[in-house]
Formats: C-alpha cells, sequence, structure tokens
C-alpha cells in the first residue's frame, strides 16, 4: 500500500534541550510548542517486494550517507513493529529549511512515521504515533497534533509515558508566527551534538533545567487566558536561557550570526514602539517572531527590512497529521 501524510513543522515556545536517554530520546525536561501551518512536509512511503535496500528521496534527490542511515534505522523500527522484511520507497517533499534551526525533523520524521505505519497497515492512535515518532526526532512527536502541544518527558524508562499532549487546537487562538530567514546553510553543529555538548559540559545546564517547570506551567496559564504579553515573555526568556547554556559548554559554541542578533534587537524595538511582539530560536541561527493578527503587516514590513533577511515567511497555526 502507497501512502501519502503532511505533517507540519512545531516552533518550541518552552524548549527541548537535553536527553536523558540517548537511544529512545527520553528528554530531560517537558516542552511546549506551536504547530505551524506555513512549514511542512509530504511524505509518501510504500513497502516493495523488488527493493534491495530502502531509496529515499527528499526534494527530487536521492539521499545517502549519513541522512540516509537515519531515515533506514528508523524504518527497521517501524519494520518491527509489523514483522515485515520489506524494504521501503520514501519520496519526500520539505517545504522547510533543511538543518537551519526550522525544526525539519520534526515535521519529516512525524510525516514519514505517519506515512510508513500506515503503509504497512499498523492502527495506531495519535498517543501510540507519538511514541514511535519520537524515537525518529524527539521534537516530531509534537507535529502529530495541531496548536499549542506539550511533550510530556516521561519518567519511566521504557519511554510509555514519554509523548506529545495537545493542549490548544489549531482553532483555539490565532496567535503569528514570522520565519525570518537569514540563511538555509547547514549550521555547523547538528542538534544532536550540541545538545550532548551542552549536557556533558555547561555549568548553566542545571539552572536551565531547574527553571523549566515554572516556564511550563506558565505558559500553560497564558494560553489558557490567551494572554499574549505573558506567552511572548516567557517563551522569549526561554529561548534566552537556553542559548546560554550553550556559552558556557566545553568548547562554547552559539548558533546565532550577527545577523540574528539585527532581529532581536529589531523584535525589541517593535515592543518599544508599543507593538507586541517576541522572539523565539531553536538551534540554529534564524529566528522565528510570535506576533497578534493585527500587528502583521508592521511586523513582517520591519523584519524585511533588516540587512541579510532574505525571506519572512508568515505562519497561523497549523493542524496535526493528514493523509492526502
Amino acid at each position: 500500500m502507497r501512502v501519502t501524510a503532511k505533517a507540519h513543522t512545531n516552533i518550541a515556545l518552552i524548549k527541548y534541550w537535553g536527553k536523558r536517554n540517548e537511544k529512545l530520546i527520553l528528554p530531560t525536561n517537558s516542552s511546549l510548542s506551536l504547530t505551524l501551518d506555513g512549514f511542512y512536509t509530504v511524505t509518501t512511503t510504500e513497502f516493495r517486494d523488488d527493493l534491495s535496500k530502502d531509496v529515499f528521496i527528499l526534494n527530487g534527490k536521492e539521499v545517502e550517507g549519513e541522512a540516509y542511515e537515519r531515515v533506514s534505522s528508523y524504518l527497521d523500527l517501524i519494520r518491527s513493529y509489523s514483522k515485515t522484511e520489506r524494504y521501503a520507497h520514501i519520496d519526500s517533499t520539505n517545504e522547510v529549511p533543511t538543518a537551519a534551526g526550522f525544526a525539519s525533523s520534526a515535521s519529516g520524521f512525524a510525516a514519514l512515521a505517519a506515512s510508513a505505519t500506515k503503509a504497512l497497515g499498523l492502527q495506531l492512535d495519535d498517543k501510540e504515533l507519538s511514541i514511535l515518532t519520537r524515537q525518529g526526532s524527539g521534537s516530531a512527536c509534537r507535529s502529530i497534533y495541531g496548536g499549542f502541544v506539550e511533550w510530556q518527558m516521561g519518567e519511566k524508562e521504557d519511554g510509555s509515558d514519554s509523548y506529545g499532549v495537545p493542549i490548544a487546537s489549531e482553532n483555539y487562538w490565532d496567535v503569528r508566527m514570522a520565519g525570518v530567514v537569514l540563511t538555509a546553510k547547514t549550521k555547523k553543529v547538528s542538534s544532536r551534538s550540541g545538545m550532548k555538548r551542552t549536557v556533558d559540559t555547561s555549568p548553566y545546564y542545571s539552572g536551565w533545567l531547574a527553571s523549566v517547570p515554572n516556564d511550563l506551567e506558565n505558559i500553560k496559564e497564558a494560553i489558557r487566558e490567551k494572554d499574549f504579553e505573558k506567552l511572548g515573555s516567557i517563551a522569549e526568556s526561554n529561548c534566552l536561557k537556553m542559548h546560554a547554556t550553550t556559552l558556557a559548554a566545553n568548547p562554547p559554541f552559539t548558533y546565532w550570526l550577527d545577523s540574528t542578533v539585527r532581529v532581536m534587537h529589531a523584535v525589541q524595538q517593535l515592543r518599544e514602539e508599543g507593538i507586541p511582539a517576541y522572539f523565539t530560536i531553536d538551534a540554529g541561527p534564524n529566528v522565528k517572531v510570535l506576533y497578534l493578527p493585527e500587528s502583521e503587516a508592521k511586523v513582517a514590513a520591519a523584519l524585511k527590512s533588516i540587512p541579510d533577511v532574505t525571506d519572512v515567511i508568515l505562519s497561523k497555526p497549523g493542524p496535526g497529521i493528514t493523509y492526502l
């Protein structure tokens, strides 16, 4: 059976940064994200008897090397669920800059997990699919759902209580997000290696972990109350604390460029002018800016005027997994 699934990326407002189990991708803290309609991956998967290995096509080109091995290893996990030995042909279109801090692996692995499990006839509910998706890319477990989603870290060693939980649907609150594209180049330090280096060596990491539960509870309260200023200020603060841990790692590193800082200053300037806007930055140089619909024109114009900004992609809250 040939199945096509579409998954949207999600951007964490309370960051996931660190693993307690590398193999199962179990996080050291719970996190919370907003799924976006503007960034997504569409993946078609078919398991075939005539293949001698998996074939992975991304944006029209056959993928090899480390990226291929990661996908093929993940398919081995899915194959073990269905007791099949057939290889898969995967054709994926990614409408997200890859490995540049726009959570391309979140939509990528969510779409792959959804299409591959359905192609094998597996009947998984959303919780089971989220648990399986997490084992391909941690943040992908949140892309199973639309709107605001919490990834509960869980406590069990087998990961059975670590999965995405919907907090508010995409129709609940029209909070917008602008993706400010500064570069589409692959970052020098991957999220996985940067995360591990920070956990292992940063003296700031324990302080980061201690602050997350309070941030998480407060931002869920902001969502319930639809308090945008509270939501944005918590998200911005949480982002800055996460990036501070990388500066104190050994050796230290940062995902920011000069242009990243320029965008941050521009967002702060918007607030000084009375326009509510807040930034968040994942493990990459590109910036995401939260704003309300009535501010869209002014926010977009301000962001596009910044030197080195190559694109500004405007998004509304997006849906969870869909099948095409």
